[in-house]
């Protein structure tokens, strides 16, 4: 029998928006939607776990747990669906955002208190198109992972729990050849898996301490850092520097100009200062993203050579 627990939210609430950042893909083995539930697996200090989260009725997000990791996990749903955040700290200053902000009144930041299982597949997306690494997530749950526990007659096919910082480092390098994983990413995610304990700490930490804690890993720069912290810690700011694409997206939708950098995209998120990382997400998903023009990022394929 499964383990139970609900969470009533406090106001509009919309569950697979706002855990959608937690999905890598739309066949990601930890992450799926099936039969209008969302099915996520994971692991905590505890072991493995899966939950199966549902509204029912409106209003009330009910989640059923299987695994070692169950009851830690479900002390931990509030976190996971949004308690901590503070939606209501959020001021738009663009006529965008305000827009966006209205149209999704219940989006909230979630926070898994996990820092490993955030980071890794952050790492696997370092320099590469999403496609790469999501397909590099995918055989790496699949080949090395371990099936999700539960009812497999009611949850979809092929969930897999992401190895222990353990089962990372006995994966072969063939098979990080295999995945399209370079030798480069392959050893961040080795480098970090040795200090995985430490690491785990930085989801305790203030925002600043936790980037630092991250980023003394070789291989673990700003953008890993804050792509992590954004799931494990539910940082409203920290905001994505060195991505390929957020600073045109950025200054297209606030300004309409092309080709923007980095430090025009702080400025101009500036007036967000604390919450600029809730500020991206809404202007990401008012969808106003300017036409390509030039070249798309090179697709690699790490396992021919």
């Amino acid at each position: 029998m499964p383990a139970v627990r609900s969470w009533t939210p406090p106001g509009p609430y919309d569950l697979h928006r706002s855990l959608r950042v937690l999905q890598r893909g739309p066949g990601d083995p930890a992450q799926r939607r099936h039969d209008g539930a969302l099915w996520r697996t994971s692991r905590n200090p505890d072991g493995p776990f899966t939950l199966r989260l549902t509204e029912n009725p409106p209003g009330r997000i009910e989640a059923q747990a299987w695994g070692p990791g169950r009851d830690r996990a479900l002390d931990g749903l509030p976190a996971l669906l949004g308690a901590d955040d503070r939606p209501e700290d959020f001021v738009p200053r663009h006529a965008l955002v305000h827009a966006a902000h209205r149209r999704n009144p219940g989006l909230r930041l979630v926070r898994t208190g996990l820092v490993l299982e955030s980071l890794i597949p952050s790492i696997l997306e370092q320099k590469v198109t999403t496609d790469e690494a999501y397909r590099a997530w995918r055989l790496l749950l699949r080949r090395h992972g371990e099936p999700a526990p539960g009812p497999t007659e009611l949850m979809p096919g092929g969930m897999y729990v992401m190895p222990d910082a353990t089962g990372w480092r006995r994966v072969p390098s063939w098979e990080w050849h295999r995945a399209g994983v370079d030798d480069k990413r392959a050893a961040t995610v080795l480098r970090a898996c040795r200090v995985a304990a430490r690491l785990e700490e930085a989801a305790a930490m203030p925002s600043d301490e936790a980037s630092r804690r991250l980023r003394l890993v070789p291989g673990i720069g700003p953008w890993t850092a804050a792509e992590t912290l954004q799931r494990s810690n539910g940082d409203p700011d920290a905001v994505t520097v060195g991505d390929y694409h957020l600073p045109n997206i950025v200054g297209y939708a606030l300004t309409g100009r092309r080709g923007l950098d980095d430090a025009a995209m702080l400025e101009l998120l500036d007036p967000y200062a604390g919450q600029r990382h809730r500020a991206t997400r809404l202007i990401l998903l008012a969808g106003r993203v300017p036409e390509r023009r030039g070249p798309r990022f090179p697709v690699g394929d790490i396992a021919r050579l």
